[in-house]
């Protein structure tokens, strides 16, 4: 049965149009009142199963009732062009020589198994087509090109239209249109304006794109990648010889930040100041991963800088006496290019000096935008996972220290290392901020020597001097032993009491806040008047101090010079001084007091609280435990007897 009365008159409104314009159907094959087949059964003869439609009351009616002329007209026609039945696949009218052959089947099926029909028919038409496909992108995927995985990724809209958003620098979060601050951080002058363009297919690789690919770092393909257990990934694998080893104390010490060596198939950024030694370091990390393979035939390291020409890279690397020849140098910025290039050779590592520099062609924008940044980064991130090879990047700092680019880059990445040190000094440091296959604590300590980067293998008393223990100027000066991730140092903390002066003191190394703290509970707790003084505080070495574990010696060093007492050599110090003048013991204590031992240390000042923990180790050094500033003053400040 039709539907609704409104959906015959819709019929008999487009039957009567396609009559006016077709004169080749006569009069007779659609009258005034047309006949519908219905499922129901009549028991008048000629008019079983037949039903009339009367436009005047909008009403189907039994054709049993009907006139001589109608009754005529319900009788099936003979074979001739009498009969014109409307195909809603064809969209007309088109000639029938007999009416259906079941009256059973109602004209709302006819219609659905006429739409089915078409697209059966459509689907058949295109199997040739889709069957080439196919085969043409399997016979591609044999030969797939490394470079494809900077290819760009189909849009989500239009093909072809540009589309853009809005991404705030500071945490990464994205909006469709800009605003004055960002509205997840609320950061003013972090938005910046972003830019997809539409380039072209992935150059026939067997990848099925998604309007959601855009929000992925990984390549999806189809029905290939399933959910594996937990035994079957990591069955047949050694995780011990899993990773790729360094080797030498400077091998050591890059070992460390990374939790045990290299991992294959990540991606590694590194960031420090202009001039800290990032390139460098990984040309001496190039040659280190070469060294452990001189004996057995071994994959090269491939070294690609957008900022110098090989001929200055080959300079720097003969003045530090890098020779290997499995260690390749190109220079370029393009992506697919590079890509490419190394494809041949199949390296062992990818060093990227630097990320700011490289771009990708299917994208606007300049080398080093934000766009620019995030596609590079996501496009070797799925190198570096589709051909387990691990990939270095260099990345540039801006002006506050962070990273130049979106913030995004540092989630897209799995280690981000950052490499410090002040220019006056030769030590530098390499810091893990994140690292998903280990401690993000850790520390390496290296020195800038003439022939590069060398691994420092006592970095606990690198900032120590020697001094006679009978001097004046011993007055003021302290020693604390703080921890930097498992790193333990020794650190000297100097201070200066001076009277008469009426304005406020410098400090240097030391947070203000915490050092205008400290002075204020030695006046209200341990009574010194230091009220008519300015004191000066400073770090040796220009090492930043911002461990609690620094405030009992911060203490001394301000007791020492305004009591001009100097304190003996080989005393340290380790503690947090509350509000209250009391001393607070610190996280590991054990590791520090041991570390201090190993150099000598005699003497060491802690918390009381800490003295039970102290006890069963097995150390040559004396403890003195005090629980507050006047013991603490009463301890270190008496004359020796």
């Amino acid at each position: 049965m039709l539907r609704s009365p409104s959906s015959l008159r819709l019929l008999l409104h487009l039957s009567r149009r396609l009559l006016s314009r077709n004169p080749l159907l006569p009069s007779s094959a659609l009258s005034a009142r047309p006949r519908f087949l219905s499922s129901s059964s009549s028991s008048t003869p000629g008019g079983a199963g037949w039903a009339t439609y009367d436009p005047l009351s909008d009403s189907l009616s039994a054709s049993a009732a009907l006139s001589s002329a109608s009754i005529s007209d319900s009788e099936p026609p003979a074979v001739s062009d009498a009969w014109g039945v409307y195909d809603p696949v064809l969209g007309r009218i088109v000639k029938q020589g007999s009416p259906p052959p079941s009256s059973s089947i109602t004209v709302e099926e006819d219609d659905e198994e006429g739409e089915e029909a078409g697209k059966l028919e459509e689907e058949k038409a295109g199997v040739k087509e889709k069957g080439k496909r196919r085969v043409t992108a399997v016979g591609v995927n044999d030969h797939v090109r490394w470079s494809s995985v900077a290819a760009a990724r189909r849009p989500a809209g239009k093909g072809g239209k540009e589309r853009s958003s809005y991404v705030c620098s500071n945490c990464g979060e994205g909006d469709s249109q800009w605003w004055g601050k960002c509205r997840h951080c609320n950061a003013m002058g972090t938005v910046d304006k972003y830019v997809g363009v539409a380039g072209p297919e992935s150059g026939g690789v067997d990848v099925e794109w998604s309007h959601h690919i855009g929000r992925s770092w990984m390549p999806q393909k189809a029905k290939e990648v399933v959910p594996q257990s937990l035994q079957e990934v990591n069955k047949g694998v050694d995780q011990a010889q899993w990773r790729i080893p360094l080797w030498g104390s400077f091998g050591m010490e890059i070992s460390r930040v990374l939790g045990g060596g290299i991992v294959p198939g990540s991606l590694i950024l590194v960031g420090g100041d202009p001039g800290v030694g990032k390139s460098s370091l990984m040309l001496q990390l190039a040659s280190n991963i070469l060294e452990g393979f001189k004996a057995k035939e071994s994959s090269p390291v491939v070294y690609v800088s957008g900022e110098e020409s090989i001929e200055q890279i080959g300079n720097r690397a003969d003045r530090m006496s890098i020779t290997s020849s499995n260690l390749y140098l190109y220079s370029g910025t393009d992506i697919e290019d590079i890509l490419d290039k190394i494809q041949p050779l199949s390296p062992r590592a990818l060093i990227i000096d630097s990320i700011q520099t490289v771009y990708v062609r299917s994208f606007a924008g300049s080398a080093g935008n934000l766009s620019q940044v995030k596609e590079c980064t996501s496009a070797l991130l799925r190198f570096a996972k589709l051909t387990n090879i691990p990939v270095f990047l260099i990345g540039h700092v801006t002006k506050t220290g962070d990273i130049a680019g979106p913030r995004l880059l540092e989630h897209i990445v799995d280690v981000v290392l950052y490499m410090e040190g002040e220019r006056c000094s030769s030590h530098r440091l390499l810091r893990s901020v994140k690292n998903r296959f280990g401690s993000a604590d850790e520390l390496g300590v290296f020195e800038m020597a003439e022939f590069g980067l060398q691994a420092v293998l006592n970095p606990s008393q690198m900032f120590l001097t020697e001094h006679d223990s009978d001097s004046e100027i011993m007055a003021g000066l302290a020693v604390a032993v703080i921890l930097d991730g498992s790193r333990t140092f020794a650190l000297e903390v100097q201070a200066l009491c001076v009277s008469g002066y009426h304005r406020s003191g410098q400090v240097v190394g030391i947070p203000q806040s915490r050092a205008d703290v400290i002075i204020s509970v030695l006046i209200k707790q341990a009574g010194l008047k230091l009220q008519d003084n300015i004191v000066f505080l400073n770090v040796v070495s220009g090492f930043k101090l911002t461990e609690t574990a620094g405030d009992l010696a911060i203490a001394a060093s301000i007791c020492s010079s305004f009591l001009e007492f100097p304190i003996p050599n080989d005393v340290a110090f380790i503690g947090e001084v509350g509000l209250g003048g009391e001393l607070r013991t610190v996280p590991r204590m054990d590791k520090r007091v041991i570390a201090i031992s190993k150099l000598g240390y005699k003497k060491c000042v802690v918390p009381k609280t800490s003295e039970k923990l102290l006890r069963p180790l097995d150390i040559d050094i004396e403890i003195l435990p005090c629980s507050n500033l006047k013991q603490l003053i009463n301890t270190v400040f008496r004359p020796q007897g």
